[in-house]
């Protein structure tokens, strides 16, 4: 027999129970499988082509008989190709699903770094090398992986997303020693070779045999959805905006204006903090520090940012957030060098507070119609901000002979950012009311 309407067929009361209740552990169960498959894909990304490209910095330049400029512009290009790639592929997701652009994304990641040895004839070809790198980032970056789990979850989405980014911490603070051990033993081709094969045989596989690009993939309701919402002929009014109406709406270019200024702040902070600590006294391992510090301080932002993301206004929380910004540029301009150090702790959390933020609070004010679009647009304005924060802080210095221009210049940019944040309102699309999870039956049953 089949049913007219796709509702839930009739079933016993004990069976509809069982069943219900069985469906929730499982789609609990599996979300946070993809969560960590997520991660694990991030963690093998990101990490290799931008937190590691330091400690490859002095074997290229020994190669090939360069400069510091020289070489730091290969990855000056891989930033700005990378963030100008960022709404492409949001394109790519909407139009093909997330999944095959992670696939695609990460064996053509891989092959690349694999296939190095093709562009070391100069610096012009190494140049090439990491144009491709910045092409592919995308393809295994937080952009199809935040999608991915926005999806999976809905009630503790911020929770979700921030143990996914836990992916790129992680990475940040193991890949770069991993490479530099292969760098020592091996060199540094052959360095990058063994990381691209670990993409291909170790991330992956595992990225697609666990991967589920959807709840409903599975037969199953994503967490927090209720029965209604997971439903066809109910899915329109719950997805979102277009891709077009999100960006005429006055509350994108909001974000978005805050997202630049905040973002030049921090990564300016971030790649001049060695140089800051250095300047106020502190001795090379001790200015080496405020980087560790940065780094761990941005673990605990990803994860506690994420679990605070479920239960504020994410607005709000933004607006305290970049207001902690401010604060942190005005320690590293008015500070003391001990001070200083905790300063750059909370830079670190700044830092890994701000890209759960962007995924969360594009999916509460926009939907997930074309979440790949809206999103992957305000992160390329992101990343801009973040290459040229620290090119703003490096010709400060060179002006002036002091950080201090160019702080000043940042602390009023992330009070401004704040004070952006304050004028959103509320979610257009907030979570679902917590209610247990049903199985999402078939439209026609044979009788």
């Amino acid at each position: 027999m089949k049913f007219d309407d796709p509702s839930l067929a009739p079933l016993p009361a004990q069976s509809a129970r069982s069943l219900a209740a069985e469906q929730n552990s499982t789609a609990s169960f599996y979300g946070w499988r993809v969560v960590l498959v997520s991660a694990l894909g991030l963690f093998w990304g990101i990490p290799i082509a931008v937190y590691s490209f330091s400690v490859f910095f002095k074997p290229l330049m020994q190669e090939f008989h360069a400069g510091r400029a020289a070489v730091s512009l290969g990855f000056t290009v891989q930033l700005f190709v990378g963030a100008l790639s960022a709404a492409p592929t949001g394109w790519l997701i909407d139009r093909f699903g997330p999944r095959r652009v992670i696939m695609t994304g990460t064996a053509t990641f891989g092959l690349i770094l694999v296939a190095n040895r093709l562009f070391s004839g100069s610096l012009t070809r190494l140049y090439v090398f990491y144009v491709l790198l910045g092409l592919s980032i995308h393809g295994v970056g937080p952009i199809p992986y935040g999608t991915v789990v926005s999806h999976w979850f809905d009630r503790i989405r911020g929770l979700a997303l921030g143990v996914t980014m836990l992916g790129i911490g992680l990475g940040a603070v193991i890949m770069p020693t991993v490479a530099q051990t292969l760098i020592a033993r091996f060199g540094w081709n052959t360095a990058y070779s063994i990381l691209g094969a670990s993409v291909l045989l170790i991330c992956w596989p595992t990225v697609a045999c666990f991967l589920k690009e959807k709840p409903e993939d599975l037969g199953l309701v994503g967490d927090g959805a209720t029965v209604a919402t997971s439903l066809p002929h109910n899915k329109g009014a719950r997805h979102g905006f277009t891709a077009r109406e999100a960006w005429r709406s006055r509350d994108f270019w909001i974000m978005v204006c805050a997202f630049i200024l905040v973002s030049a702040s921090v990564q300016g902070c971030v790649v001049h903090m060695a140089a800051m600590l250095s300047d106020k006294g502190l001795s090379p391992h001790s200015a080496a520090l405020g980087s560790s510090l940065i780094g761990a301080a941005a673990l605990i932002g990803r994860a506690g940012t994420g679990y605070l993301l479920d239960r504020f206004l994410a607005s709000r929380l933004s607006a305290i957030f970049f207001g902690g910004s401010a604060l942190r540029v005005a320690l590293l301009w008015l500070a003391n060098s001990q001070l200083m150090l905790g300063g750059a702790f909370l830079v670190g959390l700044g830092l890994g507070a701000e890209v759960d933020i962007i995924a969360y609070i594009t999916s509460r004010y926009f939907g997930l119609l074309d979440f790949g679009k809206v999103y992957s647009s305000a992160l390329a304005a992101f990343a801009l901000a973040g290459a040229l924060g620290p090119l703003v802080m490096g010709a400060g210095f060179d002006r002036t002979g002091s950080y201090r221009d160019p702080l000043i210049l940042f602390f009023v940019a992330a009070a401004i950012a704040a004070a952006l944040m304050t004028r959103l309102g509320p979610y257009r699309f907030g979570a679902q009311q917590a209610v247990p999870n049903q199985p999402i039956l078939q439209a026609s049953v044979a009788e």
